[in-house]
This record gives C-alpha cells, sequence and structure tokens, in this order.
C-alpha cells in the first residue's frame, strides 16, 4: 500500500470528522465527482459544491458529519504517474460493509486533491428521495458516509 496516499485519506477523513471546511475545501478538487450504486443497480451523481453545501449547513446547524472512524479499513492502493486510487471499507450500522473507491489526483509525487469517490452502498433509495424531494440534505446523507461519518 501507497502510505503517502494512506496518511492523505487519514488528512480527509479527520478533516471531515472536525467540520474543517477549509481544509475540506481545499481538499476536494474542482472537479470533484462521486458516483454513488447499490446493491440493486440505484446510482447518483454528486459534486463537490453538492458536499461543501450540506458541509456548510450541517456546521451552521452545529451537527457533525459523524462521530467515529473507527470502523475505517483501507483494503488496496493502486498508483499511476497523475493519480492513484484507494479503496476503503466501513461499518454500516447493520453490520453491512461500504465499499469505496477514492482516486485523488498527484502533481510532483504529492497527492494534491481528491478527484473522484465510487460508493457501493446497500441501498440508495433514501437518498434518492432526498434528491426527489429537492433538499440540500441529499449531499448531506453523501457527505456523512464520505468525510467523517
Amino acid at each position: 500500500m501507497d502510505q503517502a496516499l494512506v496518511d492523505r485519506m487519514w488528512q480527509y477523513l479527520h478533516a471531515g470528522l472536525a467540520m474543517d471546511l477549509e481544509a475540506l475545501e481545499e481538499l476536494y478538487d474542482p472537479e470533484f465527482e462521486n458516483l454513488r450504486v447499490d446493491r440493486a443497480g440505484l446510482s447518483v451523481r454528486l459534486v463537490k459544491e453538492q458536499f461543501m453545501r450540506r458541509f456548510r449547513a450541517l456546521r451552521a446547524e452545529g451537527r457533525p458529519i459523524g462521530d467515529s472512524l473507527a470502523d475505517v479499513s483501507f483494503v488496496a492502493t493502486t498508483v499511476y504517474p497523475d493519480h492513484g486510487s484507494i479503496v476503503m471499507r466501513r461499518e454500516e450500522e447493520d453490520g453491512l460493509p461500504v465499499l469505496y473507491d477514492f482516486t485523488w489526483r498527484r502533481e510532483d509525487g504529492r497527492w494534491t486533491s481528491l478527484l473522484r469517490e465510487l460508493t457501493v452502498e446497500q441501498d440508495l433509495r433514501p437518498l434518492l428521495a432526498v434528491i426527489a424531494a429537492g433538499t440540500t440534505a441529499a449531499a448531506g446523507a453523501a457527505g456523512e458516509a464520505g468525510a467523517g461519518r
């Protein structure tokens, strides 16, 4: 495993847990996209601004993104000249895993920004219902699983 990439992921996750919006703004690439899929084949695409809007709303309400990183484990890393991926596993409340593949931009040998996130969840219907209702909580449901949770 690429330890520098693992360290960068921990930095990202701790920024989310601390609600450090300035750090998150810097960590998310301007082109950041999150694709979420579930076991039934449903999917949704979210972008940086949706995540940041929800994080700002949560902070304004005094609510955290999450309360622990104890369930985080890193499964694998893959490194290419200008980007790399890290696979992360988390446990849902019912004990089932949520899998993530984070793609980071690499410049001059450093992991600079989070470019993509692929999330495989059990059931996207609650998130899709929030999106259909037209609320900004949609990215919150997404963000709560990502940075911090």
